[in-house]
């Protein structure tokens, strides 16, 4: 199985493979330094020619930062991610996909290129939204998870590529940090999958 997954420090060669396929977006200045919420990549490569396909976000944690007392995540009341709300799935930056395939993810179709990702967590039965906007409103820097303190996201509906359902379930124990995988599961195919407190959210994708 052709699949990588990197999570923590990068290295600046690992930066320079992967920064080598994104042209529209500095992957090195997605680069916080904060081990709070640190930065991972989840990484797959399809076909002899290596098409590569990669999410790079910044993983949350359970605990508080400041208090390290565990923390209501999702789903009910007093949960940190309101249901009926925009998610940014991650922390910091919003997450970043990257593919050189055009894919199918469900039922939604992606050229080939780079988007940040959010989550809509509409009712517990979660919808993962592409979007085409990377940069802020004056290009200066990469797009922010959110726009204020209260948590309200950066995704604008406006410049999305669409929404797809996900398939929701429960992790075997709760997932202290938050975690995002690509796999492969034939040679033109594979799942996304996203698990963090005590849900499961995934979606399969094609490449075309």
């Amino acid at each position: 199985m052709k699949r990588i997954v990197i999570v923590g420090l990068l290295t600046t060669g690992m930066l320079g493979v992967l920064g080598s396929a994104l042209a529209q977006i500095d992957l090195s200045k997605l680069i916080t330094g904060n081990q709070t919420s640190p930065e991972a990549i989840s990484a797959i490569h399809f076909g002899p020619e290596g098409k590569l396909i990669w999410i790079f976000y910044h993983a949350p944690s359970v605990r508080d930062p400041e208090t390290k007392e565990k923390r209501h995540i999702f789903n009910g009341a007093g949960a940190l991610q309101a249901e009926d709300t925009i998610w940014r799935l991650g922390a910091d930056y919003a997450t970043v996909l990257h593919t050189d395939a055009d894919l199918d993810i469900g039922r939604l179709a992606v050229p080939k290129g780079d988007y940040t990702l959010y989550i809509d967590l509409d009712k517990g039965n979660w919808r993962l939204i592409v979007n085409k906007q990377l940069m802020n409103a004056r290009g200066t820097r990469p797009q922010w998870g959110i726009v204020d303190a209260k948590g309200a996201t950066t995704d604008d509906p406006a410049k999305e590529v669409g929404r797809t359902d996900l398939t929701m379930g429960k992790p075997a124990a709760p997932v202290e940090t938050l975690k995002i995988s690509l796999t492969r599961t034939d040679a033109t195919h594979g799942t996304l999958d996203i698990a963090w407190e005590n849900v499961t959210a995934s979606v399969p994708f094609a490449v075309k």
